[in-house]
């Protein structure tokens, strides 16, 4: 979604504002009351909507490890489950994930009072025990949908490369309450180039997923996280799952701030120079292969020039068939 002020304008006011390091949180401390041209958008053409609830599903992951018949017939209804809304939605709320529930709250605490501190006095929160439990969870959600597209539950991990290198990237975020929401977002429409994305949000709320051109609540679940499929997914599954558009609304007056933390699985150091297409076995005929192969460095470049305009990167490497 462009902004409604001129490239040269924008670019200009943008250096501008990021000199300052504050950040929006920034403009909150010095009582701003309106929305800086900077950070207006555009209207969206598709509607909202707040029935969420039936559009969103919500995954129990206990089922994972099967150790006797009724708990494999258990496993194998979890993997339809994975299945169903990875092919449709993109979108699905996890619980019973494995990540303790005494930790989420704390995540989310650290990274209110990091977004509170003065400027000159906020520091980084990271531990690598949040990262391995993310790749821990990352690890479980690949092995369903490498089952989901009748693999191996190794495949996505150990033969497609998934998780190799660091391919972990921690995004936290803090909305301010926005003195005029109407005029601009929190996050534009975009969808992740990642193989998937792993978000935990409080209960504020905001984010909402582009389902059958309507914007759908994604609706916030103690203890559950929220799991989505990325571009490269989308592109390796060749279009079996969908990679969906999503945002964050303005966060309105007199409301708390939003707080989340987004964990994106994607390529990164060597595994960047790797090439991921469509899966062999998904492309036999009379199934023909709807992407070109592409390296993890072409991609995420080309991502990050494209900038997030409303069109989807997969459609740049898109094959005509």
């Amino acid at each position: 979604m462009a902004s409604t002020i001129g490239n040269n304008d924008r670019l200009t006011q943008l250096k501008a504002f990021d000199d300052t390091k504050a950040g929006v949180k920034g403009l909150v401390d010095e009582g701003v009351t309106i929305v800086p041209p900077i950070f207006h958008h555009l209207p969206d053409p598709h509607d909202a909507t707040s029935n969420a609830h039936a559009a969103i599903p919500v995954i129990d992951l206990a089922a994972f490890s099967a150790t006797n018949n009724d708990e494999a017939h258990a496993h194998q209804q979890l993997v339809a489950q994975v299945k169903a809304a990875a092919e449709t939605v993109g979108f699905f709320q996890v619980v019973n994930h494995g990540v303790p529930a005494e930790l989420l709250p704390r995540m989310l605490a650290s990274v209110k009072s990091f977004n509170e501190e003065p400027a000159d006095e906020r520091r980084p929160y990271y531990t690598r025990d949040q990262a391995r439990r993310a790749r821990g969870l990352a690890a479980q959600l690949l092995a369903l949908l490498s089952e989901a597209l009748g693999l191996h539950a190794g495949y996505l991990q150990r033969d497609a490369g998934c998780l190799d290198g660091p391919s972990l990237a921690f995004a936290c975020h803090y909305y301010p309450p926005c003195p005029e929401p109407w005029l601009t977002l929190g996050t534009t429409r975009h969808s992740d180039p990642s193989f998937l994305t792993v978000l935990l949000q409080d209960a504020v709320g905001g984010l909402q997923v582009l389902l059958g051109g309507r914007w759908v609540d994604v609706p916030s679940l103690p203890g559950a996280l929220v799991v989505n499929i990325g571009d490269f997914l989308q592109l390796m599954s060749n279009d079996r799952f969908k990679s969906v558009e999503h945002r964050v609304v303005a966060v309105p007056p007199g409301a708390a701030a939003r707080v989340s933390v987004a964990c994106f699985f994607r390529p990164s150091g060597a595994a960047t120079s790797k090439e991921y297409g469509p899966v062999p076995d998904l492309v036999k005929p009379p199934e023909a292969p709807r992407y070109r192969s592409v390296t993890g460095v072409e991609f995420l470049d080309y991502y990050r020039q494209k900038g997030l305009d409303g069109r989807s990167a997969l459609d740049h490497f898109r094959l005509l068939v």
